[in-house]
């Protein structure tokens, strides 16, 4: 039978796969002849946005991508992998898992969850803590709710299995996301300097292996269904979610480092979108050698399966495997131990190319280095143009909104905020503390604290951006997220180390959209190269919107930065609660300077569109670098970043943390501006910290010397809260409702917020 005549393949078959004409015609000229509909299968996954970023690597070429502590290049292996000393390295990665829990809440945040994990210990690193960074739509709805529901438990369920503490993250509430949510997981693993093992295929003649979980039909498609718009028809893509098991994972995770350890393996790499297509060309690619594969030996969960099915299947905890010819029993026996699926289907050739045969026929023939980014994927430069909504961004005009006399009403009509109040609905459904490496979390801080065991070491990590600033300009918007996640490490006492960033944007042939991506990435690679915290890798995220009738409206842009940090010391870490009764406390950085874009803006004078907040990328810089020398000098007590809710919610949470008030001045006549923007206004690089009454004056002389503008405010202590001689209540009250707002609002109903107004 000729494999090469049978269904072949059209261009309108392939334009419904997701393939442009011309990407058709350039298929056509790598192959040489016409494509069957498994080869055609095999392309449309590996062009599409997911797989070959070819909107985005135009412009992700641009971030800084070497230097610093850096142990591999950006996009070199499965995630970044940063040396922190004393023979060890840090790999990390943050993903996106959007359009799967949009459409399946639950499966689609576990399976996310495990499949970033499996790219940190693929690398031979030991997953040590996961983050996330979730949006949601408005909270008053039943969709968002289910929606919120589902993602937490998926996480929680998945991470608590697995057995990996889920210490840190965020949430941000928006009706943009009404449909089209954002669940971005991040994994951060241990690994020895030298230990770790590369996703490649070197060595014609070595044996090929999947192991893990049987191959099934679940998933199939799922980077197509990443990469295209979600409508009011994506219910019926619910085929391409994924369905995980934390328990599988577990067992692949330590068979994995298992047979590492044995020496025998030549490369690793994950099962992730677009499955044993995926791996076998892209580890292929790296090597500049092919591999001949037999489908037949592949384990499957469904009988006659075809051909197509097992190579696009992206069932989930299963690997791919090169190993050293002629030690196959040692690495049969590891996995046999762990009672795991371990079959050989193929063998590494030196041709570069592909072969797949089924049942005897060769089913499939395509050469590797023509499905893979930096090869013969596509690369595009879209056209791009200002945003029409920026006009209104510009017509804002802060005189034109009156300034409240009563601002303990304001504190307490921001405290029905979603985005003000406690998240511990979300994270007590997560394991923060499994591995007994977490730092306490009764003394909470800025970033996670992860103890290395064996050093005196931790590592410090952060997720971090505001949409709405980024929305308000997506170059200074970027820039903040970076400059936010590098305080937050700054707070605890961390060296900001490296960067790994998910790219959450709407349609990139939209050029209103693709001028915010465009602008982020240039902001985020200054913000970067200022802090010298290179970008390891991530992931591009597009089509992130919601499609109702005739209208199409992209989700807020959304560049999330995780960052992860070093602590020399973890005994020198600094928290964000107060430390005792008349401690002084001091505002880093200056006064707030206006209130654009600001929770108190959008929630209390109903004003969605406004200027960014002030930010200087150099005073972010020297704040962060004197963060340190504080630090390291012990003149600080506490340090707490001031971002959502300005000085007011940092004041707040660090009196709850500490069960201890405050009395503090806000002279705003002092710079001629309001205390409505000096309470709530959202200005950027400014910290609060408290200094113990000893160490006032060496603490002031330091700070001059450091060139870092500062205010004092007051001290701590008594149980309320004082602010300018105006009594803000009883700390006790304030924190009952900063608890438990949250969980009111998702156990109510939908008049929730009628209510509440």
């Amino acid at each position: 039978m000729d494999s090469y005549t049978e269904q072949l393949a059209d261009l309108e078959t392939a334009q419904k796969l997701g393939l442009s004409e011309e990407e058709y015609e350039r298929m056509l000229d790598f192959m040489g002849r016409p494509v069957n509909f498994t080869e055609l299968s095999m392309y449309s996954v590996m062009w599409s946005e997911h797989c070959s970023y070819k909107n985005s690597i135009r412009w992700l070429k641009t971030l800084p991508r070497e230097g610093g502590r850096l142990l591999v290049g950006a996009g070199e292996e499965n995630a970044g992998l940063v040396d922190i000393g004393d023979g060890l390295a840090c790999a990390f990665k943050i993903e996106s898992h959007n359009h799967p829990s949009a459409i399946e809440p639950y499966q689609g945040a576990a399976t996310g969850v495990g499949g970033i994990h499996r790219d940190i210990f693929t690398m031979g690193a030991r997953p040590i803590a996961a983050l996330n960074s979730l949006r949601f739509g408005d909270l008053s709805r039943h969709h968002t709710k289910h929606l919120l529901r589902g993602v937490v438990r998926g996480i929680g369920d998945y991470g608590n299995c697995f057995g990996v503490p889920t210490v840190g993250g965020e949430t941000f509430f928006h009706p943009c996301y009404n449909q089209n949510i954002l669940v971005n997981a991040m994994s951060v693993g241990l690994v020895k300097v030298g230990e770790t093992v590369s996703a490649c295929a070197d060595g014609p003649g070595n044996p090929v292996f999947i192991v893990g979980s049987r191959t099934g039909k679940d998933g199939i498609h799922g980077a197509t269904f990443a990469s295209a718009d979600l409508t009011e028809d994506s219910a019926e893509d619910l085929p391409s979610v994924q369905v995980g098991d934390p328990f599988q994972e577990k067992l692949l995770l330590e068979a994995s480092l298992e047979a590492i350890r044995t020496g025998a393996v030549v490369g690793m790499q994950d099962m992730g979108a677009a499955g044993i297509t995926c791996s076998t060309s892209e580890m292929s690619a790296k090597s500049g050698t092919g591999m001949r594969i037999q489908l037949d030996e592949v384990p499957t969960r469904q009988e006659n399966m075809k051909p197509f099915e097992m190579l696009l299947s992206e069932s989930q905890e299963r690997m791919l495997v090169v190993v050293e010819k002629g030690r196959e029993e040692e690495v049969l026996k590891v996995f046999e131990k762990w009672d795991l699926e371990c079959a050989q289907i193929g063998e590494v050739t030196d041709t570069g190319i592909l072969e797949f045969f089924h049942q005897g026929i060769k089913v499939a023939e395509v050469p590797a280095d023509s499905l893979v980014l930096g090869g013969g994927a596509p690369v595009y430069e879209r056209e791009y143009s200002e945003p029409a909504y920026l006009k209104k961004i510009e017509a804002f005009d802060e005189s034109q909104i009156p300034e409240p006399q009563d601002l303990t009403a304001v504190a307490r009509r921001l405290a029905a905020s979603p985005n003000l109040v406690s998240r511990r609905w979300i994270y007590e459904q997560y394991d923060s503390m499994v591995r007994t490496n977490t730092v306490a979390q009764q003394d909470p801080s800025d970033a996670a604290i992860v103890r290395i065991k064996g050093t005196d070491k931790a590592l410090a990590m952060t997720t971090d951006c505001n949409p709405a600033y980024v929305f308000a300009d997506p170059y200074a918007g970027a820039m903040m997220a970076v400059a936010e996640a590098a305080r937050n490490l700054a707070c605890t006492g961390a060296e900001p180390l490296a960067v790994t960033n998910c790219l959450n944007f709407g349609n990139p042939y939209n050029p209103e959209v693709y001028w915010q991506f465009v602008r982020a990435v240039q902001g985020m690679g200054d913000a970067c190269r200022k802090f010298n915290t290179p970008v390891t890798g991530g992931n591009v995220s597009f089509y992130n919107q919601t499609q109702t009738g005739d209208r199409t409206e992209p989700v807020y842009p959304t560049p999330t930065i995780g960052m992860i940090g070093l602590l020399e010391n973890v005994e020198e870490r600094l928290g964000l609660r107060f430390q005792a009764e008349g401690d002084l406390l001091y505002l880093l950085g200056g006064h707030a300077r206006e209130m654009g874009s600001s929770e108190y803006l959008r929630y209390f004078h109903k004003v969605e569109y406004s200027p960014a907040p002030y930010f200087d990328l150099e005073e972010a810089h020297r704040l962060v670098r004197g963060l340190l020398e504080l630090n390291a000098a012990h003149l600080l007590r506490s340090a707490h970043d001031l971002s959502e809710g300005g000085l007011w919610q940092a004041l707040l949470e660090s009196a709850i943390a500490s069960g201890m008030g405050f009395d503090v001045e806000i002279e705003a006549a002092a710079e001629g501006g309001r205390k409505d923007c000096m309470l709530f206004g959202e200005s950027q690089n400014r910290v609060l910290v408290s200094v113990s009454p000893e160490q006032k004056d060496a603490f002031e002389q330091k700070t001059i010397e450091l060139g870092i503008p500062f205010a004092s405010l007051g001290k701590t202590g008594g149980q309320s809260l004082q602010i300018s001689g105006e009594d803000f209540g009883a700390l006790s009250d304030w924190r009952a409702n900063y608890m438990e707002t949250l969980e009111r609002i998702i156990e109510s109903e939908p008049d929730y917020f009628d209510e509440a107004e």
